[in-house]
C-alpha cells in the first residue's frame, strides 16, 4: 500500500488558470445578456414609443383630461 500511485494536485498557476476561463466566461455571458436585453427590450420599448407619439395630439389629451375634471386649475 503506497501512496505514490496518487498524483499530485497542480498548485502553483492554478488561479490564474480558472481566472482566465472564469473571466472569458462573464465577459461572454455578459454580452449575451445585453444583446438579448437591446433586442427584447429596449427596441421594442422604442418601437411602441415611436407608433405612440406618432399620432398623439397633446391638445386633445388636455382637453380630454380637463373634461374629465383632472385639473383643478383649469376649468
Amino acid at each position: 500500500m503506497t501512496s505514490s500511485a496518487l498524483t499530485k494536485p497542480q498548485m502553483r498557476g492554478f488561479l490564474a488558470k480558472r481566472l482566465r476561463f472564469h473571466v472569458v466566461g462573464a465577459f461572454v455571458v455578459s454580452l449575451g445578456v445585453a444583446a438579448f436585453y437591446k433586442f427584447a427590450v429596449a427596441e421594442p420599448r422604442k418601437k411602441t414609443y415611436a407608433d405612440f407619439y406618432r399620432n398623439y395630439d397633446s391638445m386633445k389629451d388636455f382637453e380630454r383630461m380637463r373634461r374629465a375634471g383632472i385639473f383643478q386649475s383649469a376649468k
